[in-house]
């Protein structure tokens, strides 16, 4: 994506909320000031596809965060089911291997664009140690699950603001790197790699995913624009 890209089309809010009314409670409360949404495991298993219908009938860009992984060919049918929603981005999981991700992206077709998970922002070196992953280092696993991710065809990937310039530099211009973990001001909760949208966009990435600091915000309006404040500075 282009570095004069709009603030509002880095800005992707999170509806992490587990019914429909309160999700589109949200959505007429920023009105015009956000475009994109992403729709989540909470929101899309309590209310289904109807949660993606309501947002695209409103002239909302979706982003699919279903993280899928599994074998090839169920992958492949549902990002097949998932480009029948309309969505704009959909999320399978990177360490499902390259023949996973292969089948996302030729299941998504040309209309839905596939980001692979590379390591969730809940994680840390110490936590890819206990499971196992012989990595020097969480950047060097975000890396290499990038890797496999372009070269299976994947349009881009979910990685924390920290590893964006590390992917950044690996993949060069033209990869999709959208980053949750973002904050304002950097307080302790279970994402353990974050940063300021301002960082983050500096560092290579694309876009944002802002859930929390404007879902619970005291008026998510002013929250949002805060956002696209930093992203558009």
């Amino acid at each position: 994506m282009s570095t004069a890209r709009r603030a509002a089309d880095r800005l992707i809010v999170a509806l992490d909320h587990p019914a429909l009314g309160d999700a589109l409670k949200l959505i007429e409360t920023l009105g015009d000031a956000v475009e994109f949404y992403k729709v989540g495991l909470e929101l899309f298993i309590n209310e289904g596809a109807s949660a993606v219908g309501e947002l695209r009938g409103r002239g909302k860009r979706v982003f699919l965060d279903l993280k899928l992984h599994d074998i090839p060919e169920t992958v492949k049918r549902a990002a097949q089911a998932a480009a029948r929603l309309d969505v704009e981005l959909l999320t399978v999981h990177a360490p499902g291997g390259a023949a996973m991700l292969r089948a996302a992206v030729e299941g998504a077709g040309a209309r839905t664009r596939v980001l692979a998970v590379t390591v969730l922002t809940s994680l840390d070196a110490a936590d890819l140690r206990a499971d196992g992953i012989a990595a020097a280092s969480t950047e060097e696993q975000v890396l290499r699950r990038a890797l496999v991710a372009r070269d299976a065809g994947c349009a881009g990937v979910i990685a924390s603001p920290l590893e964006a310039a590390a992917i950044r530099r690996s993949v060069g211009p033209d990869f999709l790197i959208v980053t949750p973990g973002v904050r304002i001001a950097l307080a302790s909760d279970d994402q353990k790699r974050v940063e300021t949208p301002r960082a983050a966009v500096t560092a290579g990435a694309d876009a944002i995913v802002v859930g929390r600091p404007i879902r619970d915000a005291a008026d998510p309006r002013a929250a949002a624009q805060r956002f696209l404040d930093e992203l558009g500075s």
